[in-house]
């Protein structure tokens, strides 16, 4: 058993589900190591402010807590992903206010992540797909993801990761990962008031870089403040971080407010 869907086994849902038909949802993906989902009140945190922003009413945490459990049990390590969405209605954008929402708890298997990607660096590349602005959704992490897989493509062999940019030419995000990068000591990440997703592993890098004294801010950032950066790095809940050796023709040194984060947040992320 690797999907419950509403709580009872299954690999599919109706046609006429509004996440299927719209997008209309949410999602959320986490490590899940020996049965146990790692940062699970960060995730469930973003899942209910995105539902609360949508308007879906999303059904209590410890039904979430309970599935993820039930799939987890005896799990050494997978990734565990929940969807969330508006339910089944007919057809037409406007929401039908009787719809039930529908959630998904399922589990895959873990990712190839190399342990030299985290030790030594990725490389990665500025896309050519923009990244949308759109205050109603900035921040949460809806099912409307198109921008990220014509992006993806694009990637080149030898890159791990994309670089996502807004009309204005900022740098919001990678495709699947948050941004930081260091100048000259200070710790900067993109401001996602207008566009990107907030990432779990983005707000405890956040936290700890406070709590280990380090100069933070979130802030603008374009290409030419990546280019000229003195360190870089992307994190996320699976892959926790990894610096960044080059960008293009960029070369870039593991550097020690890296390793300092990267220490920090070692106990949040699944170890090879």
């Amino acid at each position: 058993m690797t999907t419950l869907i509403n709580g009872e086994p299954g690999d599919s849902i109706s046609v006429l589900d509004r996440g299927f038909q719209y997008g209309d949802g949410l999602f959320e993906t986490m490590a899940l190591v020996k049965g146990a989902p790692l940062l699970w009140d960060r995730h469930m945190q973003r899942l209910f402010h995105g539902a609360a922003r949508l308007g879906i009413d999303a059904p209590p945490e410890s039904l979430f807590r309970h599935e993820a459990e039930q799939l987890g049990r005896g799990v050494e390590r997978a990734v565990l992903k929940i969807i969330l969405t508006r339910g089944v209605s007919g057809r037409g954008y406007a929401p039908d206010k009787q719809a039930q929402p529908t959630r998904t708890v399922s589990l895959s298997p873990w990712p190839d992540y190399p342990v030299a990607q985290r030790a030594h660096g990725v490389a990665a590349q500025f896309c050519r797909t923009m990244i949308s602005r759109n205050q109603a959704t900035a921040g949460i992490k809806h099912l409307n993801r198109i921008e990220q897989v014509l992006a993806r493509a694009e990637l080149e062999q030898d890159c791990r990761e994309g670089l996502m940019c807004d009309e204005f030419g900022r740098v919001i995000e990678g495709t699947m990962t948050n941004l930081f990068i260091v100048s000259r000591d200070s710790l900067l990440t993109p401001d996602l008031s207008h566009s990107g997703v907030e990432g779990v592993m983005r707000g405890l890098v956040l936290e700890r870089a406070v709590e280990l004294s380090l100069e933070t801010r979130v802030t603008d950032i374009d290409k030419s403040d990546v280019l000229q950066a003195d360190e870089v790095f992307l994190t996320n809940c699976l892959i926790g971080l990894w610096p960044v050796r080059r960008i293009e023709a960029k070369q870039y040194p593991l550097g020690r407010i890296t390793q300092r984060i990267q220490e920090a947040i070692a106990d949040a992320y699944a170890a090879d």
